[in-house]
């Protein structure tokens, strides 16, 4: 649940950051009859974000065993490529975030400001929406906990909501950089354990070699009923006999994606920490400053 709650509450401020930078240069731009208009792009994808939600949940029923391993399996690792490409893409381009979404609005209103602006407002917060279904559905799917981990993902969509909607009005300000920068870590590891629980579902329906044959046995160390490894097998997916095929997946990601990640992080400049409240609306000088 806590995983999900994390989930959500990144990926809704980045929505949410998103959002208030449109609707504060159509402001500043003197173009408010516009907005109608982005909310019902906004809208749209809420609304694709919640049928992708829903063809996940009840798309497989009726399948074999086998087909259902397979496809939760291969989702689950989608999911993991997903939000990994969140992670870095948020990253790289945090800092030119605000003046993309501006030259994207001008180019909108430019042509007539019909479509455009809803198009803008389902590309813009579409995305956020379609990787938050994809890997909350993974998540809860590893750990077969589906109403709290709903439930963990709606509360820290409504944090992100509030926090957002604070930071637009100009109520507080937070240093984004060290958010994303501490929340994209955690979501490294999450994904680490949804990677190896695919592998696992991939093993289980026979296309990848191994089941049923762990590595080794952390049983009598975390067992499986404990309530650290409940909290550990909700959070990040642990299994306390894992396969080969599951640890090197999971070893493998950890290396790699945090070595890298750790790295970049560590190029960007460091902005000075920002928090407290505001006299004005700061949400685009909040997002140049992600990175």
């Amino acid at each position: 649940m806590l995983a999900n709650v994390l989930i959500g509450l990144r990926e809704g401020l980045e929505a949410g950051l998103v959002v208030g930078i449109l609707v504060a240069y159509l402001k500043k731009l003197g173009r408010d009859e516009l907005i109608p208009r982005l909310w019902i792009g906004i809208s749209l994808a809420i609304a694709l974000s919640l049928g992708v939600g829903a063809l996940l949940t009840w798309g497989p029923f009726g399948l074999s065993f086998q087909a259902q391993e397979i496809l939760g399996g291969s989702l689950s690792i989608l999911a993991v490529g997903l939000v990994t490409w969140m992670i870095f893409w948020m990253l790289r381009h945090s800092r030119g975030l605000k003046g993309e979404l501006e030259q994207g609005l001008d180019g909108a209103i430019a042509r007539g400001a019909g479509w455009g602006l809803v198009v803008l407002g389902v590309v813009s917060v579409g995305r956020e929406g379609v990787e938050t279904a994809l890997f909350v559905w993974a998540a809860t799917t590893s750990t077969g906990e589906p109403v709290l981990g709903t439930l963990g993902a709606v509360l820290g969509l409504l944090g992100a909501a509030v926090i957002s909607y604070l930071i637009y009005r100009g109520f507080v300000r937070i240093n984004l950089a060290v958010f994303f920068r501490w929340t994209g870590i955690f979501l490294i590891v999450v994904a680490a354990g949804v990677l190896a629980y695919g592998v696992g579902d991939l093993q289980e329906a026979g296309v990848i070699p191994g089941a049923g044959q762990p590595a080794f046995s952390l049983a009598a160390l975390v067992p499986a009923t404990s309530w650290y490894g409940m909290v550990l097998a909700g959070v990040f997916n642990f299994t306390p006999e894992p396969t080969w095929a599951q640890v090197i997946a999971w070893l493998g990601y950890i290396v790699v994606t945090g070595t890298v990640f750790l790295r970049r992080s560590r190029r960007s400049p460091r902005p000075a920490t920002s928090s407290g409240p505001a006299p004005t609306r700061r949400v685009p000088d909040a997002v140049e400053h992600t990175a």
